[in-house]
């Protein structure tokens, strides 16, 4: 029996020949990533070790990302600890930099690798063949200190893409539609692998977006092959491939899904649930008070131009506040070089720092109580962007940017 892209890249680590679903290996990691949100206590449980010491420090990435800049004395001591740790030991660090998916992306991601990341999201790697996963304070202190971890080998759920996406549908569309079909916990402990022809259609940047949100459905990880895509953005970052997999043909998954992505039109997830999902049209009309674009989700440059293409010669209505977040310094160069923040500024849009934003509800646009908000975000539970009794509405950046003019929920004219 073949193996599936994360039983070999489980294998790899654990240097054996073949890994299953259900097995239990000790792996050695190729990165362990952290941000803001937890590093400091995992500073905190490092320093009452008996013997503190860590692996290998050039495997360390940590990023401020969360609270950017830091908005309270609380969050200035918090990062001044992580800040002055990571600098006595080597420790790659990044401020300003952007929110930590992307820096990890555009700076380190290689196929094959197996990542652990103190934050959800880090799924996300699979956009390049690399296995990423999220880990609590805990683990990834373990992680720190020997430069291993365990890890239980996920069975597959098996998405075949064909088709190609409509004008106006975006690679957020799909995952949210995929979700909306499996649920919410439809893959718990699960990974997500995206393969078939439909893959060669779409770019590094809605890879992203798969990979990304597939641990809103529970997911261990999002994977995806290695093809002529991910080599030409590796080759244009200036790395390789640790190695190159993908799922043997007699591989076992768990299920398999076919999506054609010709089939997909644009979706909303409705509070308070991220697989509570509707077409946009069937809740046009919403009045809101903030619109968001941006987050580790939806930050990019394809993003950042369809939403510009969408409210060019237009104004933010009267109202409504609209925050245009890029995900990382490059990416904000990059639309500065464009006049796409021009345009957004000529709109009434406010353009903000690469960092997560309202996106987590902690530092920027936080909605008070009874407000609604549509975003690229990623998660839409009770409070996620402010006041428990806030309501927040996931869409694409052509959605987001077309309701910020309209006052709305609106669908994007092309």
């Amino acid at each position: 029996m073949g193996m599936t892209i994360a039983e070999k890249i489980i294998a790899r680590a654990a240097g054996v020949d073949t890994a299953k679903a259900g097995e239990i290996h000790v792996v050695t990691l190729d990165y362990m990533l952290s941000n803001d949100g937890t590093t400091h206590l995992t500073i905190d449980k490092y320093n009452n070790l008996k013997n503190p010491h860590i692996a290998d420090p050039s495997r360390l990435v940590w990023v401020v990302d969360h609270n950017v800049p830091c908005d309270s004395v609380k969050t200035a001591q918090s990062q001044k600890k992580m800040r002055d740790f990571a600098r006595e030991r080597g420790i790659d660090f990044y401020e300003g930099e952007g929110i930590c998916h992307q820096v990890m992306v555009e700076k380190y991601v290689r196929p094959g690798q197996l990542i652990f990341g103190a934050d959800s999201h880090t799924c996300t790697y699979g956009c390049l063949g690399a296995f990423g996963t999220g880990v609590g304070c805990t683990d990834y202190l373990y992680a720190m200190v020997t430069g291993k971890s365990w890890v239980m080998v996920p069975e597959t759920l098996r998405f075949n893409l064909t088709g190609t996406l409509r004008k106006g549908v975006t690679a957020r569309d799909v995952i949210l539609t995929i979700i909306g079909k499996i649920g919410a916990n439809g893959a718990n402990y699960k990974a997500m692998e995206f393969a078939g022809p439909g893959l060669a259609g779409l770019s590094v940047s809605d890879r992203f977006v798969l990979c990304n949100l597939a641990v809103e459905a529970g997911a261990k990880t999002g994977l995806m092959p290695v093809d002529e895509v991910t080599l030409e953005y590796l080759e244009a970052h200036g790395r390789k491939p640790l190695a190159c997999y993908e799922s043997d043909p007699d591989a076992e998954f768990a299920e398999v899904y076919d999506i054609d992505l010709s089939e997909i039109q644009p979706v909303v997830a409705k509070p308070h649930f991220v697989d509570n999902l509707a077409l946009v049209s069937e809740v046009a009309g919403t009045k809101i008070h903030e619109a968001f674009l941006g987050s580790c989700s939806n930050g990019r440059l394809e993003d950042l131009r369809l939403g510009a293409e969408v409210i060019k010669g237009k104004k933010v209505a009267e109202g409504v506040r609209f925050l245009v977040v890029p995900a990382s310094r490059d990416i904000y160069n990059q639309a500065a070089k464009e006049g796409i923040l021009d345009t957004f500024m000529e709109a009434g849009a406010i353009v903000m720092n690469p960092n997560c934003s309202v996106c987590w509800g902690s530092c920027q646009g936080v909605i008070g109580e009874g407000e609604v908000l549509i975003s690229t975000g990623t998660r839409n539970f009770k409070g996620r962007a402010g006041d428990r009794n806030s309501f927040v509405y996931l869409a694409n950046a052509a959605t987001v940017t077309a309701s910020a003019v309209a006052g709305e929920i609106a669908e994007a004219c092309f």
